[in-house]
């Protein structure tokens, strides 16, 4: 299956007829046939787990989707694995009106407050000459770490690592990576707080 995946991507016009027959033209949503009959042997959720009935599933059986166990996608949630594998770990709350882009790598014991946005997706804009919607995207990896909490409508950008145990404050733009046992808010956010394990005190950081 991996190598006929890997031949349909490499060939330009197999890939626009696959695309064709999993995606209707104009739309980025999977066709009804393709969420029916391919995407549940496909993807994998683990059992106990929750997918809210108006969670948006954008997934594609070109890359993977994988909801660990015990973990809730709430109500008017995005998930889009379009252009990366979007994992998510196991006892994680993806919250409402979250917007999931791959690739991502969401871990373990993880809460996602309200509208927060995590993409690994950008679009191209040097090229004066022609719209961004219509020039080349690009993808970095987003790696969220275990044990993390991201306030409501935050932003973490594409390429981000946010360390295990770290806090993001409520409607902070993270463009870079979070060290671990720290806390950050602002746009762009900046540390504010680490974790002393040898005092076991939250420290704040000096400007």
């Amino acid at each position: 299956m991996t190598s006929i995946i890997s031949k349909i991507k490499a060939n330009p016009k197999l890939k626009r007829l696959a695309l064709s027959m999993l995606i209707p033209k104009n739309d980025n949503r999977p066709r009804l046939w393709v969420r029916w009959f391919l995407n549940p042997f496909k993807h994998k959720k683990g059992a106990g787990s929750i997918i809210r009935y108006n969670t948006r599933l954008d997934v594609f059986p070109f890359n993977n989707f994988q909801l660990g166990k015990n973990s809730v996608i709430e109500d008017f949630a995005t998930i889009n694995n379009g252009v990366g594998d979007v994992i998510i770990g196991d006892k994680t709350i993806i919250g409402i009106g979250n917007v999931i882009i791959g690739p991502v790598t969401i871990g373990s014991n993880i809460m996602f407050a309200q509208n927060i946005v995590v993409s690994g997706l950008n679009h191209g804009y040097e090229d004066v000459t022609i719209s961004p919607a219509f020039q080349k995207v690009s993808s970095k990896q987003i790696i969220i770490e275990d044990d993390v909490w991201v306030g409501a409508n935050s932003v973490i950008t594409a390429g981000v690592t946010l360390g295990k145990h770290c806090i993001i404050g409520a409607g902070s733009v993270v463009t870079k990576d979070i060290p671990e046992f720290s806390i950050a808010v602002g746009n762009p956010a900046k540390v504010i707080k680490k974790y002393n394990k040898e005092s076991s005190t939250w420290e704040k950081i000096s400007p």
